[in-house]
């Protein structure tokens, strides 16, 4: 691929953006405008893949989506590369990503499913406002502001106050009393690991912290535990570090871990409410592992296949 171009709402098309000392001018994002492109990242919501991204499929294009709408489509591939890279083979023009939490969690959950097979998992996320976006990340910094000036603190963005406070509602709730963020965890979670029976309980907290997720996870395996082969199986898979070093207070945080490709896995334990349990805890940053990276490492991996087309590989 030897060019770049961007593409955007019509509000936004002829606006040029500069990046590594190059100028680029915004195109409309319409039927019929991704001819001739190899490969589109789509990140503007599900309303816009559901209307476009057919259709830039059959202009030859590879959609890579980050939206939540294709994710749970039996004819669309949810890829971790780290974890399901073969089904990339099973793309018919669309790719799906999935949910940062998901994403991040599973960069711990992974290694020691494929070590000790794992059952079921109670998992409780602390995610920063930059999920939600720059507008949340701008109401986070105006509390804090106005709070060190003894001000009223405004808000817009959540419910409550974010500044100084949890809230324990990430996306709207359903019937079943569980959040559209939760549910996605479970599902996603039991597509990408080919997992369909996996049982899953998550309760997503959205946190005073920039950037980068955490996740709480408690888990129950198929085959006994120990707790060194668990740090050792971590250790050697390729989208984790081990910070795992309680003694000396070392284990991974969202600032340590923010901008950075993998992510950090500790505080590892026998879990005491399991005969076959581990708990851990994991920092990732949800803009690159749990989205925009993870996104670009799927191209990545096509593209030295030589398969990075709107053509399955398969077909």
């Amino acid at each position: 691929m030897s060019a770049l171009r961007l593409f955007a709402s019509a509000r936004s098309a002829g606006k040029v953006v500069e990046y590594a000392g190059k100028k680029f001018t915004v195109e409309e994002a319409k039927t019929g405008a991704f001819a001739g492109v190899h490969v589109a990242f789509f990140a503007a919501g599900g309303s816009v893949t559901r209307a476009l991204a057919a259709d830039a499929v059959k202009s030859g294009c590879l959609v890579i989506d980050k939206s939540s709408a294709l994710r749970m489509d039996p004819k669309v591939p949810l890829v971790i590369p780290e974890i399901n890279p073969q089904d990339l083979a099973q793309h018919a023009g669309i790719i799906a990503n999935p949910n940062c939490s998901t994403a991040v969690m599973l960069m711990g959950l992974w290694p020691l499913h494929v070590k000790f097979g794992v059952k079921r998992i109670f998992v409780s996320t602390y995610q920063s406002v930059s999920g939600t976006g720059a507008e949340a990340v701008q109401e986070l910094a105006t509390q804090i502001r106005a709070h060190v000036a003894g001000q009223p603190l405004p808000r817009k963005v959540y419910p409550y106050q974010i500044a100084f406070n949890c809230i324990p509602q990430v996306d709207s709730f359903g019937a079943d009393g569980y959040t559209g963020e939760e549910s996605k965890m479970a599902q996603e979670s039991r597509k990408i690991m080919g997992l369909p029976n996996l049982r899953v309980s998550a309760t997503c907290v959205r946190v005073p912290v920039v950037r980068a997720h955490s996740v709480s996870v408690s888990a129950e395996f198929e085959r006994p535990v120990n707790v060194q082969e668990a740090r050792a199986a971590v250790a050697a898979f390729p989208g984790a570090v081990l910070v795992d070093d309680p003694a000396n207070s070392k284990y991974p945080t969202p600032l340590d871990f923010a901008e950075k490709v993998k992510c950090g896995v500790g505080r590892l334990r026998v879990d005491t409410a399991f005969d076959n349990g581990l708990s851990f805890w994991v920092s990732g940053d949800n803009l690159w592992k749990g989205a925009a990276l993870n996104a670009v490492q799927n191209a990545e991996l096509l593209a030295q296949r030589g398969t990075l087309s709107a053509k399955s590989p398969t077909a």
